[in-house]
């Protein structure tokens, strides 16, 4: 009986056992290229197409923001401008109000950084003129709105319209004991005028050199009392150009671009909840922390405040937002979970209900993800 295979099968083996030696003795790039060749397509059911992205659809935020006469909304995701209402709108300037807070948080925080203060400082540390009876109201409670200092509609009127702001606000007595009590306050925020001019020298200087050149603010002014000091509670004038570069250095852990303007550390610890008696304000920042939120949109130039509530302060935005809030609702909203940073810049809305944290940053995320409102 012949063993012998047939030569067919013969030649087969010989060809496999070239291959094979073919592949131990060629150039390891070409024997991962041949083995990959070599490997049978694999038998998979097609995936369905995917769904298209629908293009974003602002209609909704450009009715809210027509309606309340804004002169500028702003769009930012990643790092392109996606929307603009009015067209070309984006470099009018006016007075931002309490984003200034926001602003002198963030050069406290660059301060502290470079260790010319820290935000537990004792307040009468860089404050010669600081009363006794306050001693204990550290850096952090004025930031924070605990500082329990004395506060009344009438005296925060009386300061906005004194010659020396900051001596007005310092002449405020001790309302309760710091940490006690939650209260928005003006002449508290005045303060950190003082506690800016002890630790850095002129306040606007200071934020040309480490925070408006770096974001390349070029729209951006910072107005001064009859003293001469600068107004730390209301006082710069800008553009949503410039408040959307803010936004994005926020939103980026306080990089902008190559630089890091703020420590990532500091950015977290102004946008975080600051006090369970208010856990809708961090340090001179609003957040969306869950817990006891009062919302004071007399801030906003509305005569009454809405009561506290438990929940957030923007239910319906993820809660990793942040917003910066000045008087008439101008608005700087970050969501650092989408990439995004709206600004909104206008006159005071009719009713509060008409421009709010929920409602404009809803309708920003809306507009992004092509849903019509």
């Amino acid at each position: 009986m012949n063993t012998r295979p047939p030569v067919a099968v013969m030649g087969v083996v010989g060809a496999l056992l070239g291959l094979l030696l073919a592949a131990c003795t060629s150039d390891p790039a070409e024997r991962t290229a041949l083995s990959e060749a070599s490997l049978p397509t694999p038998s998979v059911r097609p995936s369905p197409a995917a769904r298209p992205t629908p293009p974003p659809d602002f209609s909704e935020l450009d009715r809210m923001a027509d309606a309340t006469a804004s002169t500028c909304t702003l769009v930012m995701r990643g790092d392109e401008v996606v929307h603009e209402h009015p067209a070309g709108s984006r470099h009018a300037t006016r007075r931002i109000y309490s984003i200034t807070k926001s602003v002198v948080g963030v050069l406290l925080a660059i301060a502290a950084d470079e260790g010319r203060l820290g935000l537990d400082d004792p307040v009468g540390r860089h404050v010669r003129e600081w009363p006794a009876e306050s001693s204990a109201v550290t850096v952090r409670h004025l930031m924070s709105m605990t500082s329990g200092r004395a506060w009344s509609e009438g005296a925060d009127r009386a300061m906005i319209g004194a010659v020396d702001q900051t001596a007005a606000a310092l002449a405020a007595g001790q309302q309760d004991a710091p940490g006690t009590a939650w209260r928005y306050d003006n002449m508290a925020s005045q303060v950190l005028s003082a506690v800016l001019d002890s630790a850095v020298g002129d306040p606007a200087a200071y934020a040309q050199a480490r925070l408006f050149g770096p974001l390349g603010l070029t729209d951006t002014t910072w107005e001064r009392d009859g003293a001469g000091r600068i107004k730390a509670y209301a006082g710069i004038v800008s553009s949503c150009a410039d408040l959307v570069r803010l936004g994005a250095m926020m939103r980026d852990g306080g990089r902008f671009g190559d630089t890091e303007v703020v420590p990532a550390e500091s950015v977290a610890e102004l946008t975080a909840s600051s006090s369970d008696l208010n856990a809708a304000y961090g340090l001179l920042w609003w957040t969306n922390t869950e817990g006891r939120v009062t919302e004071v949109r007399r801030a906003a130039g509305f005569e009454q405040d809405r009561p506290s509530y438990t929940g957030r302060l923007a239910p319906g935005a993820p809660s990793d937002a942040f917003w910066a809030l000045g008087w008439g609702n101008q608005l700087v909203a970050v969501v650092p979970s989408s990439g995004v940073v709206a600004v909104r810049l206008g006159p005071r809305p009719a009713d509060a209900d008409d421009l709010t944290f929920d409602g404009f940053t809803g309708a920003v995320l809306r507009g992004l993800a092509g849903e019509p409102g």
